[in-house]
């Protein structure tokens, strides 16, 4: 049976320069779809899947994102005398306690296995998840949630996986699958941003991951590879040679790019959809735009 998880490690050290002038003061990570920061949807998704301590490694410029995760006595305070008790609950899902979030600094942007190598003293020997929280995943139950229940039957290492059009596969970390299995395949090999005509397969690496400790003793090995980073697909990959296995999950949801401005655009439409407070009124102004477009056109 495989080993519980309940460690998560969160890469926030990026400078989000895609969403510039707004990332110049306000961390990426804290920037809201509707109402909730980007961190705060990877957050609830780690706890519905047992996670109960939260590794951010971050960096400078980055002190915003640590003052959202702790108490506010004045505002709770202030809710409490004028009866919001559901604004109070709202509030106690963004705090946590002591002991429970710890934050590292990454002080060279040297690419996403640097920075989960950064926080491998506070792995140790364990198996642990790695969360994007660029990546957003609307799904009815949790992407990781899935993902824990089926690597309870698999082991090894599991990466969130979903099926990519060609000319898109350079954008990504690819599966070179070896059995495909339905939900989960098992993978023989993984290409960091392939150009189009040399991907293995369609199958692309989403920033979901359950991985066993050796991937970080990979890590220490591991020279810099696409792009000039240290790349967390290539310490994957070194373990599959290394005879530990390695499976792709096809989670059952949507996922958006929030990395991107479309991306957020669109999540931040399909989340507001999703409201029962706020679809009626969205719905009408979509329609109204809709149909002024249509006109001058």
């Amino acid at each position: 049976m495989a080993k519980k998880v309940t460690k998560a490690i969160f890469p926030v050290a990026g400078m989000g320069t895609r969403f510039l002038p707004a990332t110049k003061s306000v961390p990426k990570e804290i920037m809201t779809l509707v109402d909730r920061p980007l961190v705060q949807y990877a957050i609830d998704e780690a706890r519905a899947a047992g996670i109960k301590e939260f590794i951010f490694v971050t960096s400078r410029g980055k002190s915003a994102l640590e003052d959202y995760f702790d108490h506010s006595p004045v505002l709770e305070q202030e809710l409490r005398k004028k009866g919001k008790t559901e604004l109070l609950e709202t509030l106690k899902a963004t705090n946590m306690d002591s002991g429970a979030i710890a934050y590292i600094r990454q002080h060279k942007p040297l690419g996403l296995g640097h920075a989960v190598w950064c926080a491998r003293r506070l792995i140790g020997d364990e198996p642990f998840m790695v969360i994007l929280p660029d990546d957003v995943i609307a799904a009815e139950k949790p992407c990781l949630q899935q993902m824990v229940e089926a690597y309870a039957e698999t082991g090894g290492n599991m990466v969130a996986a979903m099926e990519v059009p060609p000319e898109k596969a350079s954008s990504y970390g690819v599966l070179d699958v070896d059995e495909d299995m339905g939900s989960v395949v098992s993978v023989k090999g993984m290409v960091e941003k392939p150009p189009a005509d040399q991907a293995p397969s369609n199958l692309a690496v989403i920033g979901r991951y359950i991985l066993a400790p050796s991937v970080l003793k990979n890590l220490n090995r591991i020279k810099s590879g696409a792009g000039g980073e240290i790349q967390l697909t290539d310490a994957i990959a070194e373990d599959i040679t290394l005879g530990n296995p390695v499976y792709g999950y096809r989670f059952r949801g949507q996922r958006f790019d929030c990395g991107s401005k479309a991306g957020f655009l669109q999540a931040t439409v399909a989340f507001a959809l999703a409201r029962d407070d706020l679809r009626d009124d969205l719905d009408l102004y979509l329609e109204k735009l809709r149909q002024s477009r249509a006109a001058a056109e």
